[in-house]
């Protein structure tokens, strides 16, 4: 059996940035209070006029792919997370295969939120094992700032979300000692209602309905913050157990923790249970928010820029979100 490994990464973050000072002239909160409990400090707002989330992954795309060294003609299949498409159908991984100019490959879109990356790394690295495709561009691209109520009465949400796209190029290997030795996939459909947007969906008998911008509740991002926070803070340290434990590995043996970017005292409390260290661990919320899918490719490019990836070392990701859903992924570079 093949192995897969990364060799290739990159991002794109809109070029607006939002401070929370800009948010305070928006509702009423404060740099102190979103600092105090996010952690963030700033996020990046994209423009429909300059794009889309398709594009955004477009540019991510771009730069993972030179810094492989490989062109779209090299690229096999294309796996695309997002929970923000272009359109309602279909997804947006069949426009980044347009605007690439791959030709008729295979573009698969999924939609796991903000696990969305780690899904579908995993669904890459199964293409690869089993030998059906030898290199495999996955996207994780959402523009979550659209979505979101930037008033008072929204700003439990509103604070905590940016834009952007993180990208990487899969490629076949023999060496089954490195690269991505294991991925590790969870839901728990019974709490999607604590962290959704509900519409537009199916539930009705049409997708648009007369004053469903009345409904609010529906039709801005709603979330049960204490219940998510405890459940991501015991959620994800439980995923890493299990792929360390698959693969005869320990917590001291984790070169570099990379969680998704949903707060930075979730990130903080699940470095705690695993008892690392600070330089074990890369967080970059305080700059963008959350960026949903985008989180975890993001900050592997930026390691990548920063020269802080080195061949052999053990790099450990996870993530939760809307689902809701967790997942792991242990990689040897």
């Amino acid at each position: 059996m093949f192995s897969s490994k990364i060799i290739g990464v990159g991002h794109y973050v809109p070029e607006n940035i939002v401070t929370n000072k800009d948010l305070e002239k928006l509702m009423d909160t404060s740099d102190k209070w979103i600092q105090d409990r996010t952690g963030i400090k700033e996020r990046r707002f994209h423009s429909h006029e300059k794009g889309s989330t398709a594009k955004m992954g477009v540019k991510a795309a771009k730069i993972a792919m030179e810094r492989a060294g490989v062109t779209n003609n090299d690229i096999d299949a294309i796996v695309f997370a997002t929970l923000s498409s272009d359109y309602y159908f279909p997804g947006s991984g069949v426009l980044v295969q347009h605007q690439l100019k791959m030709g008729t490959k295979p573009a698969i879109d999924i939609r796991a939120q903000c696990s969305g990356f780690i899904y579908s790394l995993s669904v890459a690295d199964q293409f690869i094992k089993t030998g059906m495709y030898k290199r495999i561009l996955v996207i994780g691209a959402d523009t979550q700032n659209i979505a979101l109520d930037l008033t008072t009465r929204g700003r439990d949400m509103g604070v905590l979300f940016g834009d952007g796209a993180g990208a990487a190029v899969l490629e076949r290997t023999e060496d089954n000692k490195k690269g991505i030795l294991s991925t590790h996939l969870y839901t728990q459909g019974e709490f999607a209602d604590l962290l959704c947007i509900r519409e537009p969906g199916s539930g009705h008998d049409r997708i648009i309905y007369p004053d469903m911008h009345k409904n609010y509740l529906n039709i801005h991002p709603q979330m049960n913050g204490k219940f998510v926070f405890k459940n991501a803070v015991m959620r994800m340290p439980e995923a890493i157990k299990q792929a360390l434990k698959t693969n005869n590995l320990k917590v001291t043996d984790i070169d570099m923790l990379l969680t998704h970017q949903a707060n930075l005292r979730i990130s903080q409390v699940v470095q705690k249970f695993l008892r690392l260290p600070n330089e074990k661990v890369y967080n970059n919320i305080q700059k963008y928010g959350n960026t949903t899918s985008a989180t975890i490719p993001i900050l592997l490019s930026e390691l990548w820029e920063q020269g802080k990836i080195k061949e052999g070392q053990l790099y450990a990701m996870a993530a939760f979100g809307s689902g809701f859903t967790w997942a792991s992924a242990l990689i040897r570079w």
